[in-house]
């Protein structure tokens, strides 16, 4: 039973707990209306029996005033019978049977000792539950036997009491309408509660379908995902939680196909890197194997080269890795990068001066001033920035390297001259194995994985790193960092 509810439906879930709770809220409603009407009849009902119970006790006192006592009410049954049928509203005549009954007695017995089958078992008339006593409480009519059973109240003329009325246990009197009151009402409850819950059950399926359609399209878009196609979205309807659950699975879908867009170009990029330079190396070794190429100083050193630039991407590779999860080790201590840069600049001005580039040096720094970085990875931010411009700086052209500070940031900026970058290669330049030399030349521009590195050492010292077009005509690599106050 267990594995079959959980194998149902969602919508059949909520509909049967919609479809529960309003079964309870209406049957506890039916069961409170029932209860307190109910009540409030036994209340009417014994509200009118002590007015009826009022209404023989003023007839009695006035019995009594009018003849001075007891003595023309003692002993005659008939006048006594006559006398509470009359205090009785409803009852103006005794039933035919009472008065047979009565007459078979003897004159003080009261009330008759045998009842007809249906007074027992629904109620008992009012009259033939009294019992009358004098001030003595000398019984005038009743039975001995039931005294004990009776409650006694006083028959007051002249602030005196002149005699007591025993009223015995027993069933208040219903009238017909009474009884017609109380069916009619009870038939009337069940239908609205049938109605009630015909009415909830529709508005709880309603519910149900509406509730679970959307959740039924995440489940598909789910499998979709799960089955790799990433291209799955969701309609965003609402602006609820529902609505920011489909705006999330779609962030969430979209992130996983850029992911795996990266990743293919990812694979596609190191394979192509790598088939490169073991082919030009492959075709250097076939063709000195086959005596096509001497094995001279210049070959060997040729081949060293290709090794060489084969060993650079797999130590870029190996770098980026280690940036990307973070396992790059950074031991940040409080720091002035300013000499770091001009240290790393000092090995690059024999590169510089051999391809006839200017390097302006411009520091507008008041004082130094110190931020919290490592400094080996500070230095090889600054060296793959530096060889970047180097590489990618036509000969005769310059380098500014700018120093500065921007509210609460130290701002680095190397800008060359040209040649310069598109707009649109900028917003890629970041990008693994990216180049904006179409030829791909790894001769000229490396691997493509310096300024993915770059990136990340910034960032890991809660940095950024931007690019932009440089004044000279070249590009402009911008570096911000947090200064320590």
């Amino acid at each position: 039973m267990q594995n079959e509810y959980y194998a149902m439906s969602i919508r059949i879930k909520l509909f049967l707990t919609f479809l529960l709770t309003t079964l309870l809220v209406v049957l506890g409603m039916h069961v409170f209306t029932r209860w307190s009407l109910e009540k409030g009849f036994t209340e009417f009902v014994e509200q009118r029996q002590q007015e009826r119970l009022d209404k023989i006790l003023d007839v009695l006192a006035e019995h009594y005033a009018h003849n001075q006592g007891w003595q023309n009410l003692a002993g005659n049954k008939r006048n006594w019978i006559a006398l509470l049928w009359h205090a009785d509203p409803h009852r103006h005549h005794p039933p035919v049977w009472v008065i047979e009954q009565a007459q078979q007695e003897p004159e003080q017995s009261w009330p008759p000792a045998s009842l007809p089958e249906n007074s027992r078992k629904r109620w008992t008339p009012f009259g033939l539950r009294v019992m009358l006593l004098d001030a003595d409480r000398t019984i005038l009519f009743g039975r001995e036997a039931l005294l004990s059973q009776a409650d006694l109240y006083p028959i007051r003329h002249d602030q005196k009491t002149v005699g007591f009325l025993g009223l015995l246990p027993g069933k208040p009197v219903i009238q017909a309408s009474d009884i017609y009151f109380m069916e009619r009402q009870t038939n009337l409850f069940f239908w609205v509660a049938l109605v009630m819950v015909l009415l909830s059950a529709l508005i709880a399926w309603f519910l149900a379908y509406h509730l679970g359609r959307p959740l039924k399209r995440i489940t598909a878009a789910t499998r979709k995902l799960a089955a790799g196609d990433y291209a799955a979205r969701l309609p965003v309807e609402s602006s609820d939680e529902m609505g920011q659950l489909a705006r999330n699975f779609n962030d969430m879908a979209a992130a996983l196909e850029q992911a795996e867009q990266s990743r293919r170009r990812w694979v596609a990029d190191i394979s192509h890197e790598l088939r490169t330079p073991l082919a030009v190396l492959r075709g250097e070794l076939e063709a000195i194997m086959d005596e096509v190429r001497p094995l001279t100083a210049e070959a060997i050193k040729s081949l060293s080269g290709d090794v060489m630039r084969l060993n650079r991407l797999t130590e870029d590779l190996y770098q980026l890795s280690l940036s990307d999860q973070g396992a790059l080790s950074y031991r940040k201590i409080v720091l002035d990068p300013v000499p770091i840069l001009q240290e790393d600049l000092a090995a690059f001005m024999h590169d510089f001066t051999n391809k006839h580039i200017s390097v302006n040096w411009i520091n507008r720094l008041t004082r130094p001033l110190s931020i919290n970085a490592d400094p080996d990875r500070l230095s090889q931010l600054f060296r793959n920035l530096l060889t970047n411009s180097l590489n990618h700086t036509d000969p005769g052209g310059q380098v500014a390297i700018t120093i500065q500070r921007l509210a609460d940031k130290l701002v680095i900026q190397l800008a060359d001259s040209s040649p310069g970058v598109s707009r649109q290669d900028i917003q890629h330049l970041f990008d693994r194995f990216y180049r904006v030399d179409a030829s791909r030349n790894r001769h000229l521009g490396g691997a493509g994985l310096g300024l993915a590195i770059c990136s990340n050492i910034v960032k890991a010292h809660e940095g950024t790193l931007q690019a932009s077009p440089s004044a000279l005509g070249g590009l402009a690599m911008i570096v911000s960092l947090p200064i320590v106050p």
